[in-house]
């Protein structure tokens, strides 16, 4: 799945021009600069319903340049990468809590799934 970067940045800068704004950002940071791994260009329809090339990026891509806004709106996916790399590093260290975590998250599916299923219906 990719993402258009314009429109990313559209959301979280409200820029009136994410254009530029995003030609800057790569001024700003080197990492950025580079087309692949983090983005490439692909054709997408735009607004006016012309296929036109623009910068695209996958999920991690996306989170890479979502760290180099400095907006407030794009403060909690900071703040929730930074917990989630802190957990990860600490499943990495105790690979007990890694085998706890899991289990806990398949109780939760098996919990909503089994609170959405009718009481007469059997798996």
């Amino acid at each position: 799945m990719v993402f258009s970067i314009l429109d990313i940045i559209s959301v979280l800068t409200d820029s009136p021009t994410p254009k530029t704004y995003w030609a800057k950002m790569k001024i700003r940071d080197q990492g950025l600069n580079q087309l692949f791994p983090i983005w490439e260009r692909l054709k997408l329809k735009a607004k006016d319903g012309k296929i036109r090339e623009t910068d695209c990026a996958n999920q991690q891509g996306i989170l890479r340049i979502i760290q180099s806004i400095p907006s407030k709106k794009a403060e909690p996916f900071k703040l929730w990468l930074a917990k989630i790399g802190k957990e990860r590093i600490e499943e990495i260290q105790n690979p007990e809590l890694a085998r706890k975590n899991i289990e806990s998250k398949i109780n939760e599916k098996i919990l909503t799934k089994s609170n959405f299923m009718p009481k007469n219906f059997r798996l």
